[in-house]
């Protein structure tokens, strides 16, 4: 056993030329003396390499994922590479014997390390791509989400394009024009809100306003952030905008060029391509661009002197990040506001128990509208099976289209398009024996059976065989029956009830952005509707049993999110049915227009059972015996709660051995001990080579 500059014992012999990997110091200031009087570790062509004069010794943080190698390594910086090596530049270093990437996060003039340092192999490229604001982001986020500092910066930089990084330096924008009215700041939309005005005026005079805003039904919340972004441009500093996806990218990059004009501000998505994605990440950094809308992939943009950072419709599930460790933009932003002293609005048409905590922990205030404007801007929902409708309609309570759902269509085509949400995409998703009505499943893999077509034989949804020659396993009976029909099988459907009427249909395959004022029917998926020139005249919320009936802590909380999202398309009181029982309280809230209070309530009942976010969880995924080698290594704080492990998939499976998944829960002041705890007894095992890793999840949005 080793110790390193800090007094901590390593493991060596763990990886080829582990003995020869520098060690992290703490820096001391010093002359550089030390540092040149060490013994360098390698050879150039022509003969020893010299360390450089000022600052020889190179903090370098190294492309890898091991745990227990998570820390910066010392490197000294040869003389000739000592004008391109400079902080946030991206260099090859050797390392365990092999060249690899890493970034330099300082030189400093000397290193405890008493063993030899190796040199810096080259300089990448010198433009300092990691700013010290990134870098310490990343380094809390990687502890929050018990990650590691490379695979957080993986998410933060992105790939190196030579050919735009030798492109002229574009210059910076000029300041925004104040465009305040005589006698006060211009609020524009915000002044339908109570307490638009004095959060404006906060952003304006550099304090540090955090708000979670529920925003009024309609297309005008794109211009609400818009103004907002203008007066913090206004005030010198710089702001950032993170929405769901690249059509709400679309929406408020319109309509910040129309408030800002053109060149005050850039578009990040993923639809650029590498090369104009990477320009556009470099005008930021550069400082020519002070405001930055993206997807969720621009929550660590390097923008400059941050002033306000904006989430928009944080419970949309496309906000999680798929790879490790798994931020949420959520909370990423809300870390970059803390640090930067930066101004928060975190809005949408409804409000997610996450937001709601963050209020009523006291560190965002809550920014909505009164009653009197909600009543006026908003739809006239129905819920299916109301006393009089049971009276006219028997079987409006079980008919997937009643009655009432029927004539508010028929109504509203008179005077333009009208929106039909289906749950399910595709033909019919779900089949069943026609006589005993047992599901249908693949005798193959035991997956669900779907129909195609009208005409097409049953598929599997998971394995994609061909059952045509289905027959149940009970009966016998060859016959099926439909279970969930799809938004194919419902445009089919309304067709034929409204012949002559066009029926468009937007989703998974082809997703439209914006429908024109002339009727038609248009079918669509949760998340793909489109916007229509002038709002909707109506909307029909179908298979509302689909939705709130998922085994899924969110259920109630999305199903209400998606609701409302759907009918903020659709014109002031103009009519909206939800085929979904009355009594429910998310059907009460859409009734009535009130996320807050359903939000309020659902934290509250969640705080009695200790779910998150009044608790903290932390998810574990692998194989049983793993998940019990790392429990076994884990120092759990006090008051954790261990849940399962439980089965996540079968035994024997194409998709390799079983899964089981442990569920740890912590009060939620002990959710940094907890992540902090999971990364110690990754460490190990990683120091360990352990073959299998276990996924590491902290607060996932998937509990069931």
């Amino acid at each position: 056993m080793t110790k390193d500059g800090g007094g901590a014992e390593l493991t060596t012999g763990l990886i080829p030329g582990l003995d020869d990997i520098p060690r992290v110091p703490a820096a001391k200031p010093a002359d550089g003396k030390a540092a040149r009087d060490k013994k360098p570790a390698d050879k150039g062509k022509k003969g020893t390499r010299r360390p450089a004069d000022a600052l020889p010794v190179a903090r370098i943080a190294v492309d890898m994922s091991l745990p227990h190698l998570d820390r910066p390594f010392d490197y000294l910086v040869p003389s000739e590479l000592a004008a391109k090596a400079v902080p946030g530049c991206r260099v090859r270093v050797r390392f365990a014997g092999q060249l690899v990437d890493g970034f330099l996060l300082e030189r400093v003039g000397e290193s405890d390390h008493e063993g030899r340092l190796s040199f810096l192999e080259r300089v990448t490229s010198s433009e300092p791509v990691l700013t010290p604001e990134i870098v310490a982001l990343a380094r809390e986020v990687a502890d929050r989400y018990a990650g590691t500092f490379a695979d957080v910066i993986r998410l933060a930089v992105p790939p190196r394009h030579a050919r735009v990084e030798a492109e002229p330096v574009q210059e910076a924008e000029d300041s925004v024009e104040g465009p305040a009215e005589e006698g006060g700041l211009r609020a524009g939309v915000w002044e339908e809100y109570p307490a638009g005005a004095s959060f404006l005026a906060a952003l304006e005079s550099g304090r540090a306003p955090r708000a979670v805003w529920t925003a009024l039904p309609g297309p005008r919340w794109a211009a609400a952030i818009a103004r907002a972004v203008a007066v913090v441009l206004e005030a010198g500093r710089g702001a950032l905008i993170v929405v769901a996806d690249g059509r709400d990218v679309a929406r408020v990059d319109a309509a910040l060029e129309a408030e800002l004009g053109e060149g005050r501000h850039v578009a990040l998505t993923a639809e650029l391509g590498p090369a104009e994605r990477y320009r556009r990440w470099l005008a930021v950094l550069r400082g020519s661009a002070r405001a930055v809308v993206g997807t969720r992939a621009a929550m660590f943009a390097p923008v400059a002197d941050l002033g306000l950072v904006v989430l928009w419709d944080d419970g949309d599930d496309v906000h999680a990040e798929p790879h490790a460790p798994y931020p949420h933009p959520r909370e990423v932003l809300a870390l970059r506001a803390h640090r930067a002293g930066a101004g928060a609005l975190f809005g949408g048409f409804t409000r997610t128990t996450d937001a709601t905590q963050l209020v009523e922990s006291g560190w965002a205030h809550s920014l909505a509208a009164d009653r009197v404007r909600v009543r006026a801007a908003m739809p006239r929902v129905r819920y299916v099976g109301e006393d009089g409708q049971l009276a006219r309609d028997a079987a409006a309570r079980t008919a997937r289209l009643p009655n009432v759902a029927f004539e508010a269509a028929r109504g509203a085509l008179e005077d333009g398009p009208v929106l039909v949400q289906v749950p399910r995409r595709g033909y019919v998703p779900g089949i069943a024996c026609g006589r005993c009505r047992t599901l249908a499943q693949c005798v193959a893999c035991q997956g669900p059976l779907a129909l195609p077509s009208s005409h097409g034989a049953p598929y599997c949804r998971w394995c994609g065989r061909i059952a045509g020659d289905w027959h149940c396993p009970e009966c016998g009976f060859f016959q099926v029956r439909a279970v969930v029909v799809g938004a194919k099988r419902t445009a089919e459907e309304l067709g034929r009830a409204f012949p002559g009427v066009q029926v468009r249909t937007s989703g998974r395959e082809a997703i439209l952005d914006e429908v024109g004022a002339e009727r038609a029917l248009v079918v669509s998926t949760p998340g793909a509707e489109p916007s229509a020139e002038g709002g909707y005249t109506a909307a029909l919320l179908l298979d509302g049993w689909v939705l709130l009936g998922r085994p899924d802590l969110r259920a109630g909380e999305e199903t209400l999110r998606r609701w409302m999202n759907a009918a903020s398309l659709v014109r002031a009181q103009c009519p909206v049915v939800v085929a979904a029982e009355g009594s429910l309280p998310a059907v009460q809230a859409l009734v009535r227009w009130d996320p807050v209070t359903y939000a309020e309530r659902e934290l509250a009942e969640r705080r009695e059972v200790g779910f998150p976010p009044a608790a903290r969880m932390a998810s574990l995924t692998a194989s049983p015996a793993a998940i019990r080698a790392l429990l076994a290594d884990t120092r759990l704080p006090d008051g954790a709660e261990v849940l399962g492990p439980v089965p996540v998939s079968p035994t024997g499976t194409a998709d390799g051995p079983e899964k089981e998944r442990a569920l740890i829960r912590v009060p939620r002041a002990a959710g940094s001990a907890l992540a902090r705890a999971l990364k110690e007894a990754q460490g190990v095992r990683s120091a360990r080579k352990v073959a299998e890793t276990v996924r590491v999840q902290i607060d996932p949005l998937e509990l069931i």
